[in-house]
């Protein structure tokens, strides 16, 4: 294996960002009358798109086209002023995403989070230049995982995928990963739990940030 770059998912992988959209999420459902959900089941109900994490917020009997889009429309306008009140890189990030700069390696972040909201994000609790290519969910691009944005980035590191190394929190992290010919790092700090990943065929799963560095300086 020679690992040339690294590619991340963001939200749970990167960034502890639960507490701020469920207080979003649960602000938007509150302004319609709705009632919220707890924090923790959000880590069930975000990482494949927005419009899918409203849907599964809404109560079933409104979840017509018509009343996601305006609850949409809602959670992007409380989320746009409060999206950085809690969310703080994991231990241990800062650190590794520095050691792997440090012998070479591009990264990328990859999300399906809003691609405004991906990029404010990362300049918000990043260094600049740590990232090469950073995309969330772009019109015209599908999202994970579809393993397109992926394939995207390598191109553009002018990497063969089995150069790279995908990371990620979740089933959808572990299939764009291994749709893409990308070594899966499954990630036990995120949203979810070491059963998922499992089941989605991790190439390997890890419980904490300095074993990205460590695995990739072993096969570099």
């Amino acid at each position: 294996m020679d690992i040339r770059g690294v590619i991340f998912d963001l939200d749970g992988t990167l960034l502890d960002t639960l507490e701020d959209l469920a207080d979003a999420a649960n602000a938007s459902l509150a302004h319609f009358g709705f009632p919220g959900h707890a924090t923790n089941a959000y880590r069930y109900f975000v990482g494949e798109g927005l419009s899918i994490l409203i849907e599964r917020i809404l109560p079933e009997k409104n979840r017509s086209q018509a009343e996601i889009t305006s609850c949409m429309d809602i959670f992007l306008q409380v989320y746009g002023k409060k999206w950085d009140v809690k969310s703080k890189p994991y231990a241990g990030i800062l650190e590794m995403l520095q050691q792997l700069q440090d012998v070479g390696l591009q990264l990328g972040i990859l999300s399906n989070k809003p691609h405004a909201f991906t990029q404010l994000c990362v300049q918000r609790y990043f260094p600049t230049n740590t990232f090469a290519f950073i995309y969330g969910q772009r019109e015209g691009t599908p999202k994970k995982p579809d393993p397109a944005g992926a394939l995207e980035i390598a191109a553009l590191m002018k990497l063969q995928p089995h150069e790279i190394v995908y990371v990620g929190d979740t089933a959808t992290d572990m299939q764009t990963g291994n749709k893409a010919g990308m070594f899966t790092l499954g990630v036990l700090w995120g949203f979810r739990d070491r059963q998922e990943l499992e089941i989605n065929k991790a190439n390997k799963i890890i419980s904490h940030p300095s074993e990205i560095f460590t695995h990739v300086n072993r096969n570099r």
